[in-house]
């Protein structure tokens, strides 16, 4: 009977809807992640004392500072300092991906700084260049340590994307918030059905990744 009464009207449409929203922040978040951070993880390396400082400070103000503060921040702040108004998906999106930068740019600078020295060392006296080091030697196995931790850090992305709804994103918390909000009368259960669908959704979406990041440290334990 639940289960009639969530797929009547639209409800499942909406979720749908909801659903490939979320996934559309998610995701689009998690690939630029993916560039910005491994850029950011290789800044962190430099030999430069101010370079490394400043991308230190980065990290430190993105960690400190909540999530939530910078969607409120980019969302509400910039249109009235600037006029420049964001639509609330593109300002998940770049909230995301401040985030996500710092976060994977971390694990990256970790991956490669855990290469033993001495293979380092071995390549140099072998007559490598720092760059056929890097190519040959480090990035390898830098991908094979960073990958597990990586893949648990684009599943918290993937949950934390329902803090969009606290900015007016219609992603599918939101719209399973409005569902119960509507059928209050009729329905006064409601809320376990669709919050119980939802969390469904999220598990379908995350397990799959978190099996994938345990099977590969297992794999490549190092």
């Amino acid at each position: 009977m639940a289960f009639d009464w969530l797929m009547e009207g639209q409800n499942a449409q909406r979720l749908a809807a909801g659903l490939w929203l979320t996934a559309q922040i998610s995701f689009i978040s998690v690939a630029i992640s993916c560039v910005t951070g491994t850029i950011f993880g290789l800044l962190m390396r430099s030999h430069n004392k101010i370079l490394r400082s400043g991308c230190l400070f980065y990290l430190e103000t993105i960690r400190i500072v909540p999530i939530l503060v910078w969607l409120f921040v980019l969302y509400f702040g910039l249109a009235e300092w600037t006029g420049l108004h964001l639509s609330g998906l593109w300002v998940c999106v770049w909230v995301f991906v401040l985030w996500g930068t710092a976060e994977m740019g971390d694990l990256v600078r970790g991956a490669l700084e855990s290469i033993e020295k001495h293979q380092v060392e071995a390549g140099m006296a072998l007559g490598l260049s720092r760059q056929q080091i890097f190519w040959h030697i480090e990035a390898p196995q830098g991908l094979r340590r960073v990958l597990p931790s990586a893949i648990n850090l684009f599943t918290r992305m993937v949950k934390t994307s329902s803090l969009a709804a606290l900015i007016g994103v219609i992603e599918v918390v939101k719209v399973g918030q409005q569902i119960i909000e509507n059928s209050l009368l009729t329905m006064p259960n409601a809320s376990f059905f669709v919050y119980g669908l939802i969390f469904v959704l999220y598990f379908l979406i995350c397990y799959p990744l978190s099996l994938v990041a345990m099977k590969l440290e297992k794999k490549w334990e190092v």
